[in-house]
């Protein structure tokens, strides 16, 4: 177990929880911001096969920027925030590895962009997301107008964003911002019985899954398809695959390491 003042980390069965308790609704400052940074070396450092993000405050995933320090910024002062609040998302964005938000309560502004950055994202009924910038004159500034029409195309994400609107988890759910729906109280708990059947699977065909995921999104079909080619067939040739089915021929569970 690592701590910092407003985040934490532990390890167990291959997987990582990293846990913000940043009172009284996890802004995303510097302190939080540092944190997240410390807890993805530890990760990327580790043989652990998944993250997971939740929350320890009643009520709040994140609830976005930190308005404080930001009412207080010069004009180069924040662009140096933005610039370091991208580095853990564009990191989790990034990772080989899967993460998965766990939901609960409130995930607003650089909250939901954090969330967003994670592969997947599991949310209790009940919770809230939105990119609420627009009411202080801004946008969203660390990847939100880039990830959310990613998710959920771009009417739907033109209509979350000018409006500056919370969507319920049901929407969300519905429209593709969450990926598992769950009972309030429940989200932790699901988002780490979703990461222990990731652990379950080759880590190596994971990523490549990730990464065909990112070619659909910034390539044309045929160079897509030909990427996806190149990636099965490197995955053939490797012991992961090579395993999974020997292991599908001799009628037992894959051992992968």
């Amino acid at each position: 177990m690592s701590n910092d003042d407003v985040v934490s980390w532990s390890t167990a069965d291959r997987i990582q929880t990293v846990r913000l308790r940043r009172p009284p609704a996890n802004a995303l400052g510097l302190p939080l911001i540092e944190g997240l940074n410390r807890a993805l070396d530890e990760f990327e450092a580790s043989d652990a096969r998944v993250l997971v993000i939740v929350s320890d405050l009643d009520g709040f995933f994140a609830a976005g920027a930190d308005i404080k320090l930001m009412g207080n910024a010069t004009e180069q002062d924040f662009a140096d925030y933005g610039a370091q609040l991208r580095v853990p998302l564009d990191r989790l964005s990034r990772s080989d590895r899967p993460s998965i938000a766990a939901i609960e309560g409130l995930a607003l502004g650089g909250g939901l962009e954090l969330a967003m950055a994670c592969t997947l994202r599991v949310g209790a009924r009940g919770s809230k997301l939105g990119l609420p910038e627009t009411k202080l004159g801004l946008i969203p500034g660390a990847g939100g107008t880039q990830r959310l029409p990613r998710l959920v195309g771009r009417g739907r994400a033109l209509d979350i964003i000018l409006t500056a609107r919370d969507v319920s988890a049901e929407e969300a759910h519905q429209i593709g911002l969450l990926d598992r729906l769950v009972e309030p109280g429940t989200a932790e708990k699901e988002a780490l019985a979703l990461a222990q059947t990731l652990c379950s699977r080759s880590g190596a065909a994971l990523t490549q899954v990730m990464r065909c995921m990112d070619d659909a999104q910034e390539l044309s079909l045929d160079e897509g398809n030909a990427r996806e080619a190149q990636r099965v067939t490197a995955l053939f040739t490797g012991p992961e695959a090579q395993e999974g089915l020997q292991a599908f021929l001799q009628k037992r569970r894959p051992n992968y390491a």
